[in-house]
């Protein structure tokens, strides 16, 4: 079966020639190479697959890539994927596996901040780098007193492509009084990590901008029935309800808000997909911010694009994928940095090496320049709101954003 030769500019694919998987084969077991394996750990089953999936081909697309351009003299990438069902526990179980497979060198994932809470502590003893395109509670990078201005980075191994949700909840309270123009507002949150500190961080926001929260509650995530909040909803007069959960929850919470009053549901990144949208047929003017801008509208994912397309995943890259490509390019950037300083090899202690190399690297990728500050956040605050419009998410604001 053919399969497509690459050549990598400035982190992207640019098509150039054919060969077959067989001949690839023979080629790396005759040369030598050493083998490098980059952990991705996502939801690739569950209500959250269609998210972690996208992640799983665009770390794939990445490592493919620079095998194919040989962006590492020597080294073979390969991915190693594991599914963590969106629990905390099998992500915790999942970090086990990585650690206990010396061929890895870099974690890419999780989709969710409550996994990755699981995770951080002990790929951080293992010194193992780990790098997500999705993670925005602020904590995981800048500690649990991040609030009060005490920013103290708990996990040295830790980093993420995606900005916060201190950024993200501030840039959703902004653009819905600024820009939508409603200044009454009913809080919504599913409890977990992600969704209340996002809700968190809107509420400040928009109570300081001078918006006002009507009312405030929180669902369970795995519930599917919310007439009771609707209700609350209703009566409370509010405008819009914002949600800080995700999509299997946020589609049926927001059909059935919209069978009893005509307001706008939004939420953010964790609502930012496709199947938002299939799962709730009264979705039209529904809003949802995403960290960075709409890799269909950047210059610097063209390729990426056209190259996902060719390679005939049958899954969309989704929110994340663009983050993803780049994630996993910082750790193939960092193991050629590790391995053009020693000599063209490997050494002894390569996972030290890669997690002083990734806190330094500084490349052109997909969702444009990808560096990381002394917290481990991306250096890029770029934010994007979303709203659906025949069927679709359209892209209405971008901007770099801080609060």
């Amino acid at each position: 079966m053919l399969i497509l030769t690459t050549v990598l500019t400035t982190g992207a694919l640019t098509l150039t020639a054919c060969g077959s998987r067989d001949d690839d084969k023979k080629g790396s077991e005759s040369s030598g190479n050493q083998t490098v394996v980059i952990g991705v750990d996502a939801p690739l089953t569950g209500d959250l697959s269609a998210l972690g999936l996208g992640i799983k081909n665009s770390a794939d697309l990445a490592a493919k890539t620079a095998n194919k351009a040989k962006t590492v003299p020597g080294i073979t990438f390969e991915v190693q994927p594991l599914d963590d069902q969106a629990q905390p526990s099998v992500g915790q179980q999942n970090a086990t596996k990585f650690i206990d497979n010396k061929k890895v060198l870099g974690v890419v994932g999780p989709l969710n901040s409550g996994v990755s809470q699981s995770m951080q502590k002990p790929l951080n003893d293992a010194g193992l780098t780990q790098i997500s395109p999705a993670n925005t509670g602020t904590e995981l990078t800048q500690g649990d007193n991040w609030k009060t201005g005490d920013k103290k980075r708990p996990f040295k191994t830790y980093f993420r492509t995606a900005t916060t949700d201190q950024i993200q909840g501030a840039f959703a309270a902004k653009y819905l009084y600024n820009n939508a123009k409603i200044k009454q507002v009913y809080l919504i949150d599913d409890q977990k990590p992600y969704g209340a500190g996002l809700a968190a961080s809107f509420k400040a926001t928009f109570t300081g901008l001078g918006g006002k929260i009507v009312g405030s509650d929180h669902v369970n995530p795995d519930d599917r029935d919310f007439n009771a909040v609707v209700t609350k909803v209703k009566k409370s007069g509010a405008k819009a309800v914002y949600y800080g959960g995700e999509y299997p929850a946020g589609a049926p919470l927001s059909q059935q808000l919209k069978d009893s009053v005509q307001i706008p549901l939004m939420g953010g990144d964790g609502m930012y997909s496709a199947d938002f949208i299939k799962l709730n047929k009264k979705a039209q003017g529904d809003i949802a911010t995403s960290v960075g801008k709409p890799v269909e509208e950047l210059d610097s994912a063209k390729t990426f694009i056209a190259n996902y397309k060719t390679a005939g995943y049958k899954d969309a890259y989704e929110a994340y994928g663009g983050g993803t490509y780049d994630a996993t390019w910082a750790i193939i950037e960092a193991v050629k940095a590790v391995v053009a300083a020693n000599d063209g090899k490997l050494p002894d202690d390569a996972r030290a090496k890669v997690l002083d190399a990734v806190g330094k690297v500084s490349f052109e990728g997909v969702t444009g320049p990808v560096s990381f500050d002394e917290f481990g956040d991306t250096t890029n605050t770029m934010m994007t709101a979303y709203q659906v419009d025949g069927g679709k998410w359209t892209s209405k604001l971008s901007e770099a954003y801080k609060p």
